[in-house]
């Protein structure tokens, strides 16, 4: 299973990151585990300097932006 997290204080960019991160999911017919973290100081263990940011597995791919589809499968099919 992938282990996803969405970076951000949860405002709506943050949830149209969610959204993406769970269509690309859903479309490479991937388990991934979604988490929301809005902990500030977990968002600096990151070195994150801009919200959202999506991690997969511990690593962040995309900070500051919302990804296409396309970018976010692409993500998740490296790290399946």
């Amino acid at each position: 299973m992938i282990k996803v997290k969405i970076l951000g204080p949860g405002c709506a960019n943050c949830k149209k990151l969610e959204a993406v991160a769970r269509e690309a999911a859903t479309a490479l017919g991937i388990e991934a585990e979604i988490l929301k973290v809005s902990d500030y100081l977990e968002i600096m263990a990151y070195s994150v300097l801009s919200t959202p940011a999506l991690v997969v597995n511990d690593q962040v791919v995309c900070a500051g932006r919302i990804p296409t589809v396309a970018e976010a499968k692409g993500w998740l099919a490296g790290a399946a």
